[in-house]
């Protein structure tokens, strides 16, 4: 049986957080048990990760090797205190990014050994992996005025957030890359269409992997 975990991926402000939201809603309606996670995060020691590489002043200027390893620790809380205990009891897992933005942001975009990322990648997570991975697909630019947006009218844009263009346009090429050398578990969503439609999309692949959703 294939493992009941599914993660979300994408560039800033390309709509995960409302995918998550409908996703969870569609299977707790069908009777299913849903826990929802993000990254980093989900763990007490997690948000502090969370709160250090996003918001403290602390965090401002960190080597990208600090900032592999400070994701990497709030990974390995996760995986083995929420996620592989509520796949055991049989729920669905849908994660807010996992290992896919490590192999991204920090070693396409942060330009970091790709082999030593994998190794740690793979350290952290053993065979715990999603079973499908949704890659909302947006133009970089059109991300970035998202997120100027938003950063108008709820709060000031995090460290990750406030990255440059040209940040963001090697993480969506990345993105690309990555789909194509693991299609059978990443599908890549377009992500500039209605809210509605992007779901039925993830609808689509994610009936195709799990039929018996709909038997």
């Amino acid at each position: 049986m294939k493992p009941r975990f599914l993660s979300f991926e994408g560039s800033e402000g390309c709509g995960k957080s409302t995918q998550i939201q409908f996703l969870n809603q569609w299977l707790t309606e069908r009777g299913h048990h849903v826990i929802c996670l993000r990254e980093p995060g989900g763990t007490p020691l997690g948000e502090c990760v969370r709160d250090l590489v996003k918001h403290n002043p602390a965090g401002q200027g960190m080597e990208p090797e600090s900032e592999l390893l400070l994701f990497a620790a709030s990974r390995a809380e996760l995986v083995r205190k929420k996620i592989l205990p509520a796949l055991a009891a049989g729920s669905w897992v849908i994660c807010d990014r996992f290992m896919d933005s490590t192999t991204v942001y920090q070693g396409l975009a942060r330009q970091l050994d790709a082999n030593q990322v994998a190794a740690i990648n793979h350290f952290v997570v053993g065979s715990c992996l999603p079973s499908l991975t949704f890659v909302l697909d947006l133009e970089p630019e059109l991300a970035r005025a998202r997120m100027l947006e938003r950063a108008r009218t709820e709060e000031k844009m995090d460290r990750m957030e406030s990255e440059p263009l040209a940040f963001y346009q090697a993480v969506a090429e990345g993105y690309q890359r990555l789909v194509l050398k693991t299609p059978d578990r990443m599908k890549l969503i377009p992500a500039t269409g209605s809210r509605e439609s992007v779901f039925l999309s993830i609808l689509k692949e994610l009936t195709y992997a799990f039929p018996s959703l709909v038997d």
